[in-house]
């Protein structure tokens, strides 16, 4: 694992730096050596050699296709993907002719026609999988108008996150799972000190309350900013990490000082939103990592990170700010923040393929002085800017969540979820410390009954992975998106049953154990089910996902920022057992949704233009 963190470390933010202060001789690359020589021309005067020698024996020589100008086959970069595609479905004005460097001449397809989350990424994924092995170098391509497109240097190239090695992978998935953790339990850190915090500026339970929805609704807004930034090859996933992520940390420290309630509201608002990149590219990290076929459990563990965090940001303050006071929960942000900060800024390597050809382009166009080495990304790149990808990400989510049934459902049903989910931050301090006499410290307790339930969803979503989609998917292929919602057909039954149980059970008559129980029941469903509609909504819309994700995302947070504000009259006046079966009820609508989904999907799909497959 040592060496694995110490080669993220050359091409992480702090590395990236010395390598430019320092001109290329600190954390150099291959094409920083004067004397490197790249791959494929060494293949090509290989080449001809062999064809020399072969002319001289009076014989033919063979040489292997991927060495070859003339192979049937050849790579292509499109975008964050490498894709094997046949050159007779590439529009050409040369296909047959060999270019400088002994390429062939041809027109690659555009990042707008590529796509992450697609059957032929699993069948270019499965290709390539013997590709890797073999080791052969690839030729690049070459436009109409003369430009030679840099793409990795062999199948197995090391620069390719989807080349790296385990523990290098698990390394950065680690990072990114203590980034998501640090930021989601920042949120709810804060509910311990809200009862200080009434008596300290004087104001009521529904203001107090705003100090969490404020945060929600700042990395809910966030990642509308962030994703589409995320998207340019020029910026990468690390520069909005690292950026907004050291402004988060130093936003912490005004925060915990704050001395009038206004500030402190803004500067949470401010917080949250500056934390929200981890949510906005958590995932597309991940992505450019891992295949699909291991995708799942990769993804499983960042959303189990975004999940648990919140339930466990109470325990963290919930017996010291009795001790220490309200500030110290907002100290406890910027002491677990900050470390994680550091590590990013010190070993996490840059995971876009976009970003990483673009940068290897500018050496390869310094080394040999040849203006016509560019990446795909660069071509891409001169074809967008912030404010399109922006309009974009923000306007196509728009259009599909209002024309779109399915999105919009899943929009809808997901924000629902979300929402009870913060409104017990609410509604626990009513029943175990209003009914069952419990203290701050053993309230924060109680919210560890949803990190149970979400392990235990985690054990059933992942075996089922294992055991049965993986499984499938190598002997069927990619079935219909909506084979992917199984799991969710019945984790959907489990939101309603657990909040019925959770509300009626919540009286002192009753052990308190036994409302614990409802509520675990209630993680258990909403974990598998989140898992199940994340899976769904990009294999369903691959071209808009991530700014479907960034969407839905705003919908879960605006409302989740809403119930921490309804949820408290809501279950004082209606009683909890009232209150909870109002929105429980709106959950068994759900139920039907999802059915109804799986049942009618493919046919929503024929009809919807925005749609896929």
């Amino acid at each position: 694992m040592g060496g694995a963190i110490a080669d993220s470390i050359q091409d992480a933010p702090l590395g990236q730096f010395i390598n430019w202060i320092s001109g290329g001789k600190l954390f150099a690359f291959p094409e920083h050596d004067p004397n490197f020589k790249i791959p494929w021309e060494q293949a090509t005067v290989t080449e001809k050699e062999k064809e020399i020698e072969a002319a001289q024996n009076g014989s033919t020589a063979t040489t292997p296709s991927a060495l070859a100008g003339d192979h049937s086959e050849s790579y292509v970069q499109r975008g964050d993907l490498e894709a094997r595609a046949p050159l007779s479905t590439i529009p050409t004005s040369h296909s047959s002719a060999r270019g400088d460097f002994g390429v062939v001449t041809t027109r690659t397809r555009t990042r707008e026609q590529t796509t992450q989350y697609t059957r032929e990424r699993f069948e270019v994924e499965q290709e390539e999988a013997i590709e890797r092995k073999q080791s052969s170098i690839i030729a690049p391509q070459r436009t109409s108008d003369g430009v030679i497109l840099i793409d990795w240097y062999t199948t197995d190239d090391p620069a390719n996150p989807q080349n790296w090695n385990s523990w290098k992978k698990v390394w950065v998935s680690f990072i990114i799972f203590m980034y998501t953790f640090s930021v989601y339990s920042a949120s709810a850190i804060y509910t311990s000190a809200e009862p200080q915090i009434m008596a300290k500026f004087g104001v009521g339970q529904a203001k107090a309350s705003l100090g969490l929805s404020m945060y929600v609704l700042g990395y809910g807004v966030g990642p509308m900013f962030f994703s589409p930034l995320s998207e340019i090859p020029r910026v990468g996933r690390n520069i909005p990490y690292i950026i907004s992520f050291g402004l988060f940390v130093i936003l912490c420290v005004p925060a915990a000082l704050a001395n009038s309630y206004a500030s402190l509201l803004v500067l949470r608002f401010l917080t949250g939103f500056m934390g929200s990149p981890c949510l906005a590219t958590g995932a597309a990290t991940m992505g450019d990592m891992y295949g699909l076929l291991k995708l799942p459990y990769a993804l499983t563990a960042w959303v189990a990170a975004a999940f648990c965090a919140p339930a466990i940001g109470p325990l963290l303050s919930g017996f010291s700010v009795v001790v220490k006071g309200w500030r110290w929960a907002l100290w406890e942000v910027l002491w677990g923040a900050a470390p994680i900060f550091l590590l990013m800024f010190f070993s996490m390597p840059e995971t876009s393929a976009s970003n990483i050809l673009l940068r290897r382009a500018e050496r390869l166009r310094k080394l040999t002085g040849n203006a016509n080495l560019k990446s795909q990304g660069e071509i891409d790149q001169g074809q967008m800017s912030f404010a399109k990808v922006a309009a974009e990400a923000m306007l196509k989510p728009i259009l599909i969540f209002i024309k779109d049934p399915a999105v919009f459902f899943t929009n809808v049903y997901t924000s629902l979820i979300y929402g009870i989910y913060y409104s017990f931050f609410e509604a626990f301090p009513l029943v175990y410390i209003g009914v069952y006499g419990f203290n701050i410290g053993e309230l924060s307790i109680v919210y560890l009954c949803i990190v149970v339930g979400c392990v235990i969803g985690i054990c059933i979503y992942v075996s089922y992975v294992y055991w049965y989609l993986e499984p499938d998917i190598k002997k069927n292929g990619l079935r219909a998106q909506e084979h992917r919602l199984v799991p969710a057909l019945f984790a959907t039954m489990l939101l309603p049953a657990g909040m019925f149980w959770f509300g009626w059970t919540s009286g002192g008559d009753i052990h308190w154990i036994v409302s614990i129980i409802g509520i675990t029941l209630y993680a258990v469903g909403a974990f598998i089910l989140f898992q199940c509609i994340f899976m769904y909504l990009p294999l369903t819309y691959p071209q808009y996902a991530a700014s479907l994700f960034a969407a839905n995302d705003l919908c879960r947070s605006a409302l989740a920022a809403g119930s921490v504000i309804f949820a408290h009259p809501l279950y004082v006046n209606l009683g909890i057992g009232r209150g909870i079966s109002v929105l429980g009820g709106l959950l068994v609508g759900g139920v039907a949704g999802i059915w109804a989904l799986w049942y009618f999907g493919a046919s929503l799909r024929a009809r919807s233009k925005f749609a896929m497959g």
